[in-house]
C-alpha cells in the first residue's frame, strides 16, 4: 500500500489531538489543552469550531507540516444519525448534522468540520470513521419490554474496530469472517459481539448501560431507579449524572481514575477492592452473554482501552471468561492510528468512502 500522508484530528471535552502520519509511520503528534477560561465565552459546541480549527493550523504550522503536502484529513466522528460503520466523506448533509448537533452537543462533532475546513484548503478530502452512533445491531437486540423504549448503539466504535480488524489481519484473515468479542475498557466501557464484520449486539456505554465503570453506575435495578427518581430527592441532572459522570468508582472513592482505587485496594481497603473486582465480574459476565449472541462460536477475546493496561482487571476478566476463546489484550485506544487507517484504506481504493444521507 502506498504512504499516504494523513491529518488525523480528535477533539475532546478539554483537548484536540492532532496526528500526522505517513502510512503506519507517526510524523507528528500532539495534544492541545484547552482550559475552561478559554472555552467560556463560548455557548455551545459548533461556536470553538473557528477557535479550535486555527489552534490546529497554528500547531501545523510549527510544526512545519505543509497542509497542500496532505493526501487527505480525516476527524472523529461526531454524534449524529444512527449510521453503519466505514468512512463518510464530510458532505453538505453531515456537514449540517454536526453543526446543529443532531445528536447531542459533544466535542467530536467538530472532528468533522475541522476536518472538512482544512481539507478544502489542501485541495483534498475531509472525511470522519466509525462514530460512536455506528449502528449494525441485530433487530432482536434492540427490543424492550418497554414499547416506549429501544435499546441504541452507542459504544467506542472506532477503537473496537480498528482492533478487531487488526487482529483478523494479524492472523492472515478478513475481519468480516470472524466472530470476536471486543471489551473496550475506559472512563465508559462497552462490549460488542462482532459477527463477520458487524456490531450485531453491544451495551449502550454512554448512558451507563453495561457494566459499572471509574465514572457510570451501569445498568440499574429498574424499580429501584424509577423510586429514586421519583423520591424528591433529586434533580433530573443529577440523577443523569449518577448513571453517567458521576457513577460507579467515583461515587464510592471519589475518584475516576482506576489506579487511586487500586491503590487504595492495595492498601486493605475492602470496599475498593469489592468496586474493582465487581467492575471485573460484570465485564467477565458480558462477555459471556456476548458469546451467547454469537453462539460459542468466538474466535477471540480483546481487552482494549486504557484499563487494559492493568494485569490485574485483565487476569480476573481472562479467569472468567477464557474458556470460550483465546483473550488479547491491546491496551490503549489508538484513535489516531485508527482514524489515519481508516483514511489510508480509502485512498488507496481497499475500501469505499460511503455516503452521508
Amino acid at each position: 500500500m502506498k504512504a499516504y500522508k494523513i491529518l488525523a484530528i480528535n477533539p475532546g471535552s478539554t483537548s484536540t489531538k492532532i496526528a500526522v502520519y505517513n502510512g503506519n509511520e507517526e510524523l507528528f503528534e500532539q495534544t492541545l489543552r484547552h482550559s475552561s477560561e478559554e472555552l467560556a465565552p463560548f455557548a455551545t459546541i459548533t461556536e470553538q469550531f473557528g477557535f479550535r480549527k486555527q489552534l490546529v493550523l497554528d500547531a501545523l504550522e510549527q510544526a512545519g507540516v505543509k497542509i497542500t503536502e496532505l493526501d487527505a484529513v480525516i476527524g472523529r466522528g461526531g454524534v449524529v444519525k444512527p449510521i453503519p460503520s466505514g468512512v463518510y466523506e464530510v458532505n453538505d448533509a453531515l456537514k449540517h448534522d454536526l453543526e446543529t448537533g443532531v445528536g447531542g452537543q459533544h466535542a467530536s462533532n467538530l472532528g468533522g468540520l475541522i476536518a472538512l475546513d482544512i481539507a478544502t484548503l489542501a485541495g483534498v478530502k475531509g472525511y470522519i470513521a466509525d462514530p460512536v452512533v455506528v449502528d449494525e445491531l441485530q433487530d432482536v437486540a434492540r427490543v424492550t419490554g418497554c414499547p416506549e423504549i429501544e435499546r441504541q448503539s452507542v459504544f467506542h466504535a472506532l477503537n473496537q474496530k480498528a482492533v478487531a480488524r487488526e487482529y483478523a489481519e494479524s492472523k492472515g484473515v478478513a475481519y468480516e469472517s470472524m466472530n470476536i468479542i471486543v471489551a473496550h475498557m475506559g472512563g465508559g466501557i462497552s462490549v460488542g459481539a462482532h459477527r463477520k464484520g458487524q456490531v450485531v449486539d453491544v451495551n449502550n456505554a454512554l448512558d451507563g448501560d453495561g457494566p459499572l465503570t471509574p465514572e457510570r453506575a451501569g445498568t440499574l435495578p429498574a424499580g429501584q431507579l424509577v423510586r429514586l427518581a421519583m423520591s424528591g430527592k433529586y434533580s433530573a441532572d443529577q440523577m443523569k449524572k449518577m448513571i453517567t459522570g458521576k457513577g460507579g468508582m467515583v461515587a464510592y472513592i471519589g475518584s475516576n481514575d482506576l489506579r487511586d482505587v487500586i491503590a487504595i485496594a492495595d492498601k486493605g481497603n475492602g470496599k475498593a477492592k469489592l468496586l474493582l473486582d465487581a467492575m471485573c465480574y460484570n465485564v467477565g459476565k458480558s462477555i459471556g452473554a456476548a458469546a451467547a449472541v454469537l453462539h460459542g462460536k468466538v474466535d477471540a477475546i480483546i481487552l482494549t482501552g486504557g484499563i487494559a493496561y492493568s494485569d490485574r482487571v485483565c487476569v480476573y476478566i481472562e479467569e472468567m471468561v477464557d474458556f470460550i476463546a483465546p483473550v488479547v489484550r491491546v491496551p490503549g485506544e489508538n484513535e489516531m492510528q485508527a482514524l489515519a487507517a481508516n483514511a489510508a484504506r480509502v485512498l488507496a481504493g481497499t475500501e469505499t468512502a460511503k455516503v452521508y444521507l
